[in-house]
């Protein structure tokens, strides 16, 4: 994304590559208005699985922002591409990570604590971290595909966090 780093982002995670609705979603992007304001805004796919969407007003008026029905626009822009290509947003509480093959795998919090208490998911294990709120927080840390012992999966699932040497 070219935002600047205060601009507002909003992470959807996909149960598929999530690039069919690409072009919907940028075309709302590009018409997008927040009480008569032009919305700076653009989508991408991340990771093979999120839709990232940023967006600002201006430079100078950065995050005064995009209101909340500019905001709920922007989300019904979203589930109708969804809807009108067939596919399916990740359920909210669900943990998205690598699995052994290392292809993603929705799971929900319960399948993952049992994975954890047997080994098989740990710091170590790649994790999607929706958790960036603005374009500059997602670079900071580098992305959404993350060790889960760098993330919040860390502290919810008893990982603890590594520090590479």
């Amino acid at each position: 994304m070219t935002l600047p780093d205060d601009a507002r982002l909003w992470l959807f995670a996909f149960d598929s590559d999530p690039a069919a609705v690409l072009p919907d979603v940028r075309a709302f992007c590009a018409a997008w208005t927040s009480h008569g304001r032009p919305v700076r805004a653009e989508a991408d796919v991340l990771a093979g699985r999120v839709l990232a969407v940023g967006a600002l007003i201006s430079e100078t008026d950065v995050n005064a922002g995009v209101s909340g029905c500019g905001i709920d626009a922007m989300q019904h822009a979203v589930e109708d591409a969804v809807t009108r290509h067939g596919l399916a947003l990740t359920p909210a509480l669900a943990v998205t990570l690598r699995d052994a093959s290392g292809a993603w795998t929705s799971r929900p919090r319960t399948d993952v604590r049992a994975r954890v208490a047997s080994g098989e998911v740990g710091p170590d294990t790649r994790v999607l971290d929706l958790t960036p709120a603005t374009v500059g927080a997602l670079r900071e840390v580098g992305g959404v595909e993350r060790r889960a012992g760098d993330a919040w999966h860390a502290a919810a699932f008893g990982l603890g966090t590594h520090t590479a040497a």
